[in-house]
């Protein structure tokens, strides 16, 4: 696992969005936009089961997330790692989510019958500009 400056972990930290690359069964990339989060030790995604993502990412759990500052576009960072995906406390983190990107206690915008997993990635590989 590699360790991350204190910079680029406040561009996790804050409601910045991510752009989550994942690998497609035919092995293309597929990139997502998606809302992002640091536990200390891994960056975390949040996504509903049965979406594309996370089929891909129980096929091939490799992915990419990177972040760029909106004040000042070359403050980005990019991790690549090994995915966990979790089910336990998942509901409650797009709940934590839904707090840090939209103010709302509650994510608004749950499907009937939605089960929520989310993507914890460990840091193999960290590339950044100016953090």
């Amino acid at each position: 696992m590699r360790d991350l400056t204190d910079q680029q972990v406040r561009l996790f930290e804050q409601p910045n969005i991510g752009n989550l690359a994942t690998i497609r069964h035919d092995g293309t990339a597929n990139l997502t936009p998606v809302w992002v989060d640091w536990d200390g030790r891994h960056v975390l995604v949040n996504t509903a089961i049965g979406r594309a993502k996370e089929k891909h990412l129980r096929r091939d759990p490799r992915a990419t997330i990177g972040v760029v500052n909106p004040e000042d576009r070359y403050d980005w960072v990019s991790v690549t790692g090994p995915v966990e995906l979790v089910e336990e406390g998942a509901e409650d983190h797009i709940d934590r989510l839904a707090k840090k990107y939209l103010g709302k206690d509650v994510y608004p915008s749950r499907s009937e019958g939605e089960r929520r997993v989310t993507v914890r990635i460990t840091p193999e590989r960290v590339s950044s500009g100016r953090s």
